[in-house]
C-alpha cells in the first residue's frame, strides 16, 4: 500500500493506492490541517505502515515541518517530489526541471498515463498552471496565473473601492461584483484557449483542481475533468520507484 500526499496552497490531500486502485481518499483545508490534534495522526487512521510515501507540497516549510511530523511514524522515508528531467515517459523541457512544482510535475505524469496524444493539463484552484504535453511526452512549458479568488481578492486589495464578495458570471454584467466575476473567469478561460490554440493540432485539455469544473464551462474546447490529478501522477510515481527498485536489485544482484 502506498500513501500519496498533496499538500497544495489552500487543501492538503491524501491518498492510500493498493497498486490497482485509490483505496482511501481525504481532503481538508490547509487551516485545519494545521489545527489537527497532535494525539490524532490524519495519515494512520485509515491503514497502517505504507510501503512508501510521495509528497508533492508547494504549502511551505510550516506544511513541511507537520508533513515531516505526521510522517514520521512509518517506517517508509518519503520521497519529496520535485521536478524531474525524465519520469514515467514524460521528459521536460524546463530550464531547470527541478524548478518546476512538483504538482505540476505529477500532473504532467498523470495526463501521460490518461492520454497518449498531445494534451493541455490545466490545474485550476489557488492559483492556475496551463502546462503543454506533446504526443511524444515532452513537458514543452506552460504558464502560472493567479486563480479566480486570488484575482478577486488582488482587486479588492488593491484598489480604492473594489468589494472583496463573489459575483455572478453574466453575459453583459451590469453591477460591479459581477464585472468583476466576470472578468476574472474570463481571464481563467482566455489564457486556456490562447495556449490549447498556440499548440496547434487537436490536443485534449485535461482539467483538475477546485475552480476546474466552473472553468470548463466557460471552454469551447474538448476538455476532461479528472478529480484527483496530482494525485494520481503521485501514486504512479510510487509505482515506478518501486519498479526502479527492483530494476537496481537486480543488477546489484
Amino acid at each position: 500500500m502506498n500513501l500519496a500526499i498533496d499538500a497544495g496552497n489552500s487543501r492538503v490531500k491524501w491518498g492510500w493506492h493498493d497498486g490497482a486502485r485509490w483505496t482511501a481518499l481525504a481532503t481538508v483545508s490547509l487551516v485545519e490541517f494545521a489545527a489537527a490534534s497532535h494525539d490524532v495522526n490524519p495519515f494512520a487512521a485509515t491503514h497502517e505502515d505504507p510501503e512508501r510515501i510521495v509528497i508533492s507540497n508547494v504549502a511551505g516549510e510550516g506544511a513541511h515541518q507537520l508533513l515531516v511530523n505526521w510522517t514520521s511514524i512509518f517506517e517508509a522515508v518519503p520521497l519529496w517530489l520535485t521536478g524531474e528531467a525524465a519520469r514515467c515517459g514524460v521528459r521536460s523541457r524546463y530550464e531547470r526541471p527541478e524548478q518546476l512544482g512538483p504538482d505540476r510535475w505529477a500532473a504532467l505524469v498523470a495526463a501521460r498515463a490518461l492520454h497518449t496524444g498531445a494534451c493541455l493539463v490545466v490545474n485550476a484552484g489557488t492559483a492556475t498552471t496551463v502546462d503543454r504535453l506533446s504526443a511524444d511526452g515532452e513537458f514543452t512549458g506552460g504558464v502560472i496565473l493567479p486563480g479566480v479568488e486570488l484575482m478577486r481578492f488582488v482587486l479588492h486589495e488593491h484598489t480604492g473601492r473594489l468589494p472583496i464578495q463573489e459575483g455572478r458570471l453574466r453575459e453583459a454584467p451590469r453591477n460591479t461584483a459581477d464585472a468583476i466575476e466576470t472578468g476574472c473567469r474570463h481571464a481563467q478561460a482566455g489564457t486556456v484557449e490562447r495556449m490549447f490554440r498556440a499548440m496547434g493540432g487537436n490536443p485534449l485539455c485535461i482539467v483538475s483542481g477546485g475552480n476546474g469544473r466552473q472553468l470548463i464551462e466557460l471552454l469551447t474546447l474538448a476538455c476532461r475533468y479528472v478529480e484527483n490529478l496530482v494525485l494520481d501522477g503521485l501514486g504512479l510515481i510510487a509505482l515506478d520507484e518501486r519498479a526502479r527498485e527492483s530494476s537496481r536489485a537486480l543488477r546489484s544482484g
